[in-house]
């Protein structure tokens, strides 16, 4: 009886030497209304951009939703920051943007473009913050 009870002990101590805590599944940070307010709101649906690109991987034109801004990336700026403010102000709004740029554009208009809509750097040097909430269109 000894023998087994040693031999339990020691598989007992193995298990638990060995045992690796992880973090739990499921959790996920979900910032939840304050209680005892009503929210019928939907989310918003994200702020469609997309790039369009010459055959030679140059930047054509930006498309905000259905409306045409050419190249101009501060025109870009200009009106996510309008769409962030009526929707609460940078910073307290709940926007996400969707960059949609075509497969052939060269990166350095794609990084001009989130450049374009995360924020921008003031005349007093300071950087001034539009939407945090970036994401890529899913390839097609």
């Amino acid at each position: 009886m000894t023998p087994m009870i040693d031999v339990v002990f020691l598989l007992l101590s193995f298990f638990i030497m060995t045992f690796k805590i992880i973090a739990p599944e499921g959790d996920f940070n979900i910032r939840m209304p304050p209680k005892g307010t009503q929210s019928d709101s939907l989310p918003s649906e994200p702020i469609r951009i997309k790039l369009y690109a010459t055959p030679g991987g140059g930047l054509s034109s930006i498309s905000y939703g259905e409306n045409s801004l050419g190249r101009d990336f501060t025109a870009l700026r200009r009106t996510v920051l309008q769409h962030v403010t009526r929707s609460g102000g940078p910073g307290k709004a709940d926007v996400e943007v969707e960059l949609d740029p075509d497969a052939q554009l060269r990166w350095e208009y794609v990084i001009e473009s989130l450049t374009a809509v995360t924020g921008h750097l003031g005349p007093d040097r300071r950087i001034y913050k539009i939407c945090d909430r970036v994401k890529f269109a899913p390839r097609r």
